[in-house]
């Protein structure tokens, strides 16, 4: 203030900035237009900086002005503001959070990417929308500083206009970490000389320093090479990322930075123990420069991931409110926890309360009969006398209606209505019919003849508010009202109806939600003239409709209220004899005069009493909040009907006015008195007004609602010894419903003021809030309810509701009724106290229930309010709900940010709320978000619009720009977490299985059955010799292009020969013994083929391994080495191209190439054969070695024996029925697996001949599969669930264009997807559908079931039953048991049958901790006994423990002899009524995921597939999901398709449906761009590896969020 003192400016210009000011705090104007308006009005009082005054002339352009009329600025304002500003409750909270202060919490903060960062603190110096340069010849430092004593409002700006010099700001801008780019990329100013030169100071400011800006990176850290090919190669069949990510090795990675914001340092990353089966050192591929992060304002801290999250467990180790108690739970039904009574808390103790009457309602003879008898008597006795004087926005009367005009013009209004509309057969508008009064807020005289015309004509007026777009907030609900009522005309002024939108031909477009309308403008040069003889009839008031009053419900319904003729005029008569109205008093009006206490006093009333009012629209305040006061004082009011608010504004702006006397006035109707909050500012305005003639006495709050008007207000007494009624409330008692008047030394009270007595006429009751409506006792907080002839009658149209509110009957405990007639209820909360007062202590829709215990909104709000500093959030625009989650109200609260705070004051301000509420109201916050300024959906009068900001909150629309969640604080009634039960022994197991009827899980597939003529062969070398000899020239393999067309094919004899030539060349030039080892890195296709059979010719052992993706060596070549390494190959064969490959610059920037054995090209052969062809001695020996990175990181190596070989493609064409006259086609990656399998070896065996599709082709052409599948007429198919997907989306819109080229797939009898999974039965499902069509039978969509132990046990054959589904109850299957349940019951899970059990297979389920086998009703590990399975690890230092548990296992007790492999999966059987070829009862396999993934928390079971299902639904922007545990906190990755200002609307929707679906409560969300979540090349999630990343820092996320 002082150097604006300084300064000798003139008193108008003092109010003027002093209004300014008001209109910035209130945010009415943007910052921009602050500092614009600020420096007209000081520009002739200051000398410029020089060198401004080139940008100076950009500042004066027009202001842009938003559509013509008036009311159409954006109309916002706080109606929440100083309303909740009470300085004992501001101190409470200090002391609250002082207490706080000593026990820390320490609570992580979110990370943001940069450039969410950027845009937000770039804010700072841009009001949202403007060139950050435009406007800085008006730099000000705006921090609407500390409140000034006496609470008396915001404080003003404390530095003076202008004198901020440019180095200063500069350097401001700088410290704050605004980055080069984003200043200078938006230089959009024209290059104005000023700005330009800011643009280069900035610059080399930024160069020239060394400090925390210069290491910043703005490089997008690619994420381990998978993002660099694109989209397309993260979600690859060929080259999928199967990388091993070890642990970061301890390196250059611990910068030591400046101390972590965070409180915890770690100077380690964490290692993460996994059990590895090759143990090789291994370098370290990094995802790029992980090493930095930054807080909020761009200094780096060490703020490694898992520092963060080691700080969130320990503050989530601190005990928190309510402890869990002990119960039980059985197993199967998980029950939620109860919120059990407090034992300590307070009961009502009061005798059962009387019901109240108000005074009767004395009946003075000269009452007219009816308002509009009223209206006709001063109309013809008094014409010349004022009714309504309206001003405008500069303060002058614009305009003054006498009741002669008045009554003229209502006549001519109803005539015209009832005549002049429609025809005269056909009118449209009848008595009784509803019509619509669309008025702007500045025009009270138009609505005024409109409304009593409508009275005249017996229509009923439902007046509205005036719809300025087409998506109001709340405007379509409107619409439903208008359309319910059934209203076809919109009565409207001229002004308005120029500025209501219009369509392209000039028609007003119809609103959504709304009727058609007829607007019809009332203006009295519109309208004709009624004839001489035309007289509305005047009749005595009676029960019919006079008009319908709007309301809007918590939910954000709007219901219409209906008031008939005798309750108007009784009203009228209430408030007349309760404020002692007379005639002719003048009465000043700032209320909405369309509805409620405005409506009642300043256009109903008054025309009764023939009083004056002067109307002071909204607009007029904005501009000038003293104006009321100053109308008081012209025009000697004596009466003023005004908000809190207006109060709180005149507060704000009366310093410099010297000429004000209150002393006229004798009532002062504060309308919104039922808010207890209401209080302060009365206190505040006497305090300060009283020096000016205000009597205390004055001040008379009055409480009301839409249902039943006025509900009681205080009398304005002559007598100023009486002081008002005030009681100082416990909240916690509150909270519980009962009244505990409390020492004003409480931390937590709430004080509230009388709103005085019972309306004359009425009685008034108090009755339980819920259920049956029972008298409270005395000391007990109920809902007033009034049985009167003044209220309102009913919901228009919606009898249900009108029955439980307008037709209540109070009952006494013994259930008596208390009167015969009926009572409405209020919706306001309250207890009558001594001497009859009224008291309100909140309404029923601001009531949030949590965990039994109630709280008021405008309390949170409040409280919220208090915690200063308050220049982070704007005051008036808190909003304050509640959501439903797990059974339980959880309260949320959003408010906007000021665009100049950042990140790390933001989140200071919301963690101490969340403090402050927690201390005061004893509750947990659920959710608190912040939102950027102006972007909460507002009122008309611009409040904040709370049902509509919970419908953008829980759509996942309401892009806030900071969150904190707290669901361990708050959700206290999750299920207990499970105890695990001492085991019970073998025995009684097994007798327990007998009696209760169930039967050991266990199934086989059928015999391998007698030995047909290729079977004598042990060797598969030798089927190939067989083959070469019986049938040479028959086609074996078939491999495809992209086109479709072939590339090249195999004979039987050509594949003999080609193996002899490798055979050959791996003696001479590789000089192998028999038994090497020997890498095979070759693309799909022949050459493969080729190359293992000459490998087994040579008595070599192949292991085929995936070539390195040539665009991405730098990641792909590590694993190629390994499995060189690991398998202990003694050379490599390959192609000529990926030999030149590996001796690349790339390989050997990747990789050490000295360390590779030699490297052998197959493209140039010799051309003689070797000397003899090897033949093993042993059928037991080793055939290959089968490698394969598992889905947690794992990377191992299989031995498969010549038996196993054999006996598995034996399986194979026994299932599938394989003969050489059959053709299948394989779409599938050959290097591992079952995959493996099909594409090399199953064709020799069985003769078939295979078409072979290179997965990778199908990027190129989506259809080639499907294409070929038609175009060779395929019975039998296989393909990965990539290539599946890759089909759903890539063809789903093209099936008729696919089905005129003749694509037809009826012949196909299997197709099979080769998986080690769950099988993703939504994705079989809509690929049946689609592709129905095209003529693929459903029932042939099938999956199959290998695993590294066993490579296939399941795979659904030609005959056979088919595949079926069942639906089991997840929140058994947590428990380890299977419980199945009808489709679409809730908690079900659908669960796709694996395929058929393999011939030669038999299946047990045993228990993974106990080994004991399971009866059928238990989830367990599948454990498989069959020739061919693997025979163990190759392991480089023999693991020997690792490989007996995994391939030679027994059972504990039952059948201790067999040996058993461990599949590693969890699965159940189950009998099906279905029945095999041969006759038995079909046994299903049932695979719901892998033992290694599964999750242990809160001591259930949990399957990540599970959680990411119910992830991925909650919002439309979630591409993909992957969850891990660290710790025991439950982290979620979403991918995020859409803008990054959406990342934080994920994090609620998340947490809530995990809640909900799973009761686990989320630990951290982390938001991330598409294609991080690594996928491996079968299409599987790689979580442990994300895992890893995420700790290590590497997933450059776009958000993470830590829920407290």
């Amino acid at each position: 203030m002082a150097d604006r003192d300084a300064l000798p400016l003139p008193l108008e210009v003092r109010a003027r900035l002093a209004e300014l000011e008001l209109e910035l705090s209130e945010g009415d104007i943007t910052q921009k237009g602050y500092e614009k308006k600020r420096s007209k009005l000081l520009g002739a009082y200051l000398p410029h900086p020089p060198g401004l005054e080139a940008s100076m002339a950009h500042e004066r352009r027009p202001p842009m002005v938003p559509s013509a009329s008036r009311y159409h600025r954006r109309r916002s304002s706080g109606t929440r503001d100083e309303r909740y500003r009470s300085d004992v409750h501001t101190e409470a909270v200090q002391a609250a959070l002082a207490k706080h202060k000593e026990r820390k919490m320490a609570v992580p903060m979110p990370s943001k990417r940069r450039s969410l960062v950027v845009q937000t603190s770039m804010d700072a110096y841009t009001p949202p929308g403007l060139s950050p340069l435009s406007y800085l010849p008006t730099l000000t430092d705006t921090s609407s500083g500390s409140e000034e004593e006496g609470g008396q409002g915001e404080g003003t700006p404390t530095s003076s206009q202008g004198s901020i010099s440019m180095e200063h700001w500069i350097s401001r801008a700088i410290h704050q970490g605004s980055t080069t780019s984003s200043s200078s990329s938006s230089t959009q100013s024209g290059g104005s000389g000023a700005a330009g030169r800011l643009a280069d100071v900035l610059a080399q400011t930024h160069v020239g320093k060394s400090g925390p800006i210069a290491h910043l990176s703005l490089k997008r850290k690619t994420m381990l090479g998978v993002a660099e090919n694109g989209n397309s190669l993260r979600r690859s069949c060929e080259f999928g990322s199967d990388l091993l990510w070890p642990p970061p090795l301890e390196s250059e990675e611990n910068h030591s930075a400046p101390p972590d914001v965070t409180t915890y340092t770690s100077e380690h990353p964490v290692q993460v123990e996994r059990p590895q089966v090759s143990t090789v050192p291994r370098t370290t591929p990094k995802y790029g420069n992980a090493e930095l992060m930054e807080t909020g304002d761009g200094v780096p801290v060490s703020s490694r991931v898992s520092a963060k999250i080691q700080q969130l467990v320990n503050t989530l180790k601190q005990p928190r409110r309510p402890p869990l108690r002990e119960f039980f739970v059985d197993d199967f039904e998980e029950l939620l926890e109860v919120q059990q009574p407090d034992p300590n808390q307070p009961r009502p103790e009061g005798s059962q309360m009387v019901a109240i009457r108000g005074e009767p309602l004395g009946v003075v003879t000269n009452w007219p009969p009816s308002l509009e008898a009223a209206l006709q008597r001063w109309g013809t006795i008094s014409p010349k006398a004022p009714c309504l004087t309206t001003m405008d926005t500069n303060g002058k009367p614009l305009y003054v209606l006498t009741y002669g005009k008045l009554w003229s013009r209502s006549i001519k209004v109803a005539y015209n209505i009832l005549h002049k509309l429609g025809t005269k057969q056909e009118p449209m508008v009848r008595p009784g019919d509803r019509v619509a009064l669309v008025f702007p807020n500045n025009d009270p005289a138009a609505f005024m003849v409109a409304f009593y015309g409508c009275l005249l004509a017996e229509v009923v007026p439902v007046p509205i508010e005036v719809p300025l777009t087409r998506k109001d907030a709340g405007s379509q609900q409107i619409g439903f009202l208008l359309g319910s009522c059934g209203v076809t005309v919109a009565l409207t002024s001229d002004a308005c109806h120029k500025g209501l939108p219009k369509g392209p031909t000039g028609e007003i477009p119809q609103f959504k939600g709304w009727p058609k309308l007829l607007w019809f403008v009332t203006e009295s040069k519109h309208l004709s003239k009624p004839p001489r003889d035309w007289f509305p009839h005047i009749k005595d008031a009676n029960n019919d409709t006079a008009y319908i009053e709007y309301k809007t419900c918590k939910d954000g319904s709007v219901l219409g209220v209906t008031v008939t003729r005798i309750a108007l005029l009784t009203h009228c008569q209430a408030l007349t004899q309760s404020c002692g109205y007379t005639e002719a008093e003048i009465i000043v009006n700032v209320l909405d005069f369309k509805k409620d206490v405005g409506l009642w006093h300043g256009i109903l009333t008054s025309v009764m009493n023939m009083m004056h009012v002067i109307s002071i629209p909204y607009s007029l305040m904005k501009v000038n909040p003293l104006s009321w006061i100053q109308k008081v004082c012209q025009y000697k009011a004596k009466v003023a009907c005004v908000k809190s608010r207006d109060m709180h504004w005149a507060l704000v702006a009366h310093r410099d006015q010297r000429d004000v006397n209150l002393s006229s006035l004798r009532m002062l109707v504060v309308a919104d008195g039922s808010n207890p909050w209401s209080i302060s500012s009365c206190d505040a305005f006497l305090n300060v007004f009283q020096s000016k003639g205000l009597r205390p006495e004055v001040i008379c709050p009055c409480a009301s609602s839409a249902e039943a008007l006025t509900v009681a207000i205080r009398r304005p007494t002559d007598d100023s010894n009486q002081p008002p009624g005030r009681g100082v409330l416990s909240m916690q008692g509150l909270s519980y419903g009962v009244i505990r008047v409390d020492s004003e030394e409480r931390l937590s009270v709430l004080t509230v003021q009388d709103v005085g007595t019972v309306m004359p006429g009425a009685l008034m009751c108090v009755v339980k809030p819920e259920g049956v409506p029972q008298l409270c006792r005395t000391d007990e907080i109920g809902e007033l309810c009034v049985c009167s002839i003044a209220t309102g009658m009913s919901y228009y149209g919606l009898s249900g509701m009108t029955k439980n509110t307008f037709e209540v009957f109070p009952m006494t405990s013994s259930g008596a009724p208390i009167s015969e007639y009926p009572f409405t209820r209020t919706g306001l909360l309250g207890f009558i106290g001594p001497g009859g007062l009224v008291f309100v202590s909140g309404k029923m829709d601001g009531l949030m229930v949590v965990s039994g215990r109630r709280h008021n909104a405008d309390d949170i709000v409040a409280t919220a309010l208090a915690v200063e500093p308050m220049k982070f959030v704007y005051r008036g625009r808190i909003a304050v709900f509640s959501v439903t989650v797990l059974h339980d109200e959880r309260i949320v609260v959003v408010a906007e940010q000021r665009p100049d705070s950042t990140e790390e004051d933001s989140f200071q301000w919301m963690s101490r709320v969340l403090q402050a509420i927690d201390s005061i109201h004893n509750v947990g916050v659920f959710c608190l978000a912040l939102v950027p300024a102006n972007t909460l959906p507002k009122t008309p009068l611009g409040g904040i619009h709370l049902s509509e900001t919970k419908q953008l909150f829980l759509e996942g629309s309401l892009h806030p720009c900071n969150v904190l969640m707290c669901p361990h604080t708050c959700v206290t009634n999750l299920p207990k977490p499970r105890q695990k039960q001492p085991e019970i022994g073998p025995a009684s197991v097994m007798v327990g299985n007998l009696v209760s009827g169930k039967r050991i899980a266990q199934a086989s597939g059928r015999d391998l059955g007698q030995i047909e003529d290729n079977d004598q062969f042990l060797f598969l070398s030798e089927v190939l010799q067989w083959r070469a000899q019986t049938t040479p020239d028959h086609v074996l393999f078939t491999l495809l292009s992209s086109r479709g067309t072939v590339l090249s094919s195999l004979t039987c004899l050509q594949l003999h020969k080609r193996a002899e030539k490798i055979a050959a060349m791996l003696m001479e030039r590789g000089h192998l013994q028999d038994g090497d080892h020997v890498a095979l890195v070759y693309p799909p296709g022949i050459d493969l083929i080729a190359a293992f059979y000459g490998c087994l010719y040579a008595g070599c052992v192949p292991i085929t391994v995936r070539p390195p993706h040539p665009q991405n060596i730098a990641t792909t070549l590590p694993t190629v080495k390994m499995i060189v390494e690991v398998s202990r190959s003694a050379c490599v064969m390959t192609s000529q191209v990926i030999s030149k490959l590996l001796k690349s610059k790339e390989a050997i920037a990747a990789v050490d190439i000295r360390s590779w054995p030699p490297v052998l090209d197959t493209d140039d052969l010799p051309k003689k054969k070797p000397p003899q062809l090897y033949k093993p001695s042993n059928p037991d020996t080793l055939a290959y070695l089968d490698f394969s990175v598992s889905t947690t990181g794992m990377l191992a190596g299989v031995k498969m024996s010549h038996t196993a070989t054999s006996a598995f493609c034996r399986s194979i064409k026994l299932q599938c029925e394989l003969y050489p006259s059959r053709e299948v086609a394989i779409c599938l990656d050959p290097y591992c697996g079952l995959g493996f399998v099909l594409w090399c070896l199953c064709s020799v065996y069985s003769g078939h001949q295979s078409i072979l599709i290179p997965p990778s082709e199908l990027e190129v052409n989506p259809a080639l599969w499907l294409l070929a599948v038609s175009q060779f007429r395929v019975r039998d198919t296989f393909c990965s669930y990539s290539v599946m997907e890759l089909c759903t989306k890539g063809l789903g819109l093209q099936t008729e264009s696919l089905k005129s080229r003749g694509l037809d797939l009826s012949r196909v009898r299997t197709c099979v997807v080769v998986a080690e999974e769950r099988p993703r039965i939504a994705l079989t499902q809509s690929f049946s559908k689609l592709f129905k069509d095209l003529g693929l039978h459903p029932r042939a969509v099938s999956t199959s079931f290998g695993c590294r132990v066993n490579l296939a046990i399941c795979l659904q054959g030609t005959s056979g039953p088919d595949p079926t589904t069942v639906y089991v109850d997840m929140r058994a299957l947590r428990h380890d048991r299977v419980r199945l349940v009808e489709r679409g019951s809730p908690h079900s899970l659908p669960l796709m049958e694996s395929g058929k059990i393999l011939p030669g297979v038999r299946i047990i389920i045993a228990n993974p901790e106990t080994k004991g086998p399971l009866g059928d009703s238990h989830l367990g590990e599948i454990w498989v006994h069959c020739t061919h399975n693997g025979s163990g690890y190759f392991t480089v230092y023999g693991d020997e423990a690792l490989q007996s548990d995994h391939f030679n296992s027994r059972l504990s007790f039952g059948d201790t002899q067999t040996v058993w492999a461990r599949t590693g999966y969890l699965g159940f059987l189950r009998r099906t009524e279905l029945t095999d070829a041969s006759g038995e009862r079909h046994d299903a396999l049932y695979v719901v995921g892998a033992l290694d993934e599964a999750m242990e928390l809160r001591g259930m079971r949990y399957h990540p597939i599970d959680i990411e299902t119910s992830v991925i639904r909650t919002h439309k922007s979630i591409m993909e999901c992957a969850v891990f545990p660290w710790t025991n906190l439950l982290v979620v990755v979403v991918e995020l398709e859409g803008s990054e200002q959406e990342a934080l609307d994920l994090v609620p929707l998340v947490t809530n449906s995990v809640l909900e679906e799973h009761y686990l409560i989320v630990g951290v969300v982390v938001v991330v761009d598409i294609g991080v979540i690594p996928i491996n090349s079968r299409g599987e999630k790689q979580r442990m590896h994300l895992r890893d990343g995420f700790l290590a820092d590497q997933l450059d996320p776009i958000y993470v969020a830590y829920n407290m």
